[in-house]
């Protein structure tokens, strides 16, 4: 009797790349690249290719003005280019600055930040938002009940 083969399941391949080595220095300090690429496998079931570039303000604001007509830096920016229920491919851009401005407004660990972050970036690539209220509600209960499974709290509590 002929064996049934498993599918193979696609590898998801994450990129990660600095804009600068101080960059790459700081971002070292918060969370090791093996650690990001466990919070992005955590976020997505499937396989593809995300790139993850963190970049300096200038290079931020830049990209938001350029796609979001937005003359600032903000802290994510996700490009989706291919989504499917095996496939995903996009790339999420990460302002360092202004993450480390916001963790400590908030006063809250840069990992801390940075993991509801790249968790954040990883749902808007697979298509979820929150421009409407029951839009954001959705996502950030993913985002709470993703980031509670790999040990932190939820963001959204003051």
């Amino acid at each position: 009797m002929p064996s049934k083969a498993s599918p193979k399941k696609s590898l998801l391949k994450i990129d990660l790349q600095y804009a600068s080595p101080s960059i790459e220095a700081a971002l070292n300090t918060a969370a090791s690249a093996t650690l990001i690429k466990k919070w992005v496998r955590s976020a997505i079931h499937c396989g593809g290719l995300l790139t993850l570039r963190f970049v300096n303000a200038s290079e931020g604001k830049k990209l938001n003005l350029a796609f979001r007509k937005k003359d600032y830096a903000t802290n994510v920016l996700t490009f989706p280019y291919e989504h499917s229920k095996d496939i995903l491919v996009a790339d999420i851009v990460f302002c360092l600055p202004v993450m480390q401005k916001e963790a400590k407004e908030q006063t809250k660990p840069l990992k801390t930040h940075l993991a509801h972050l790249v968790i954040h970036g990883c749902l808007h690539a697979q298509a979820y938002d929150h421009a409407n209220q029951k839009d954001a509600e959705k996502m950030e209960a993913l985002e709470v009940k993703i980031l509670k499974k790999i040990g932190f709290t939820n963001p959204y509590l003051a």
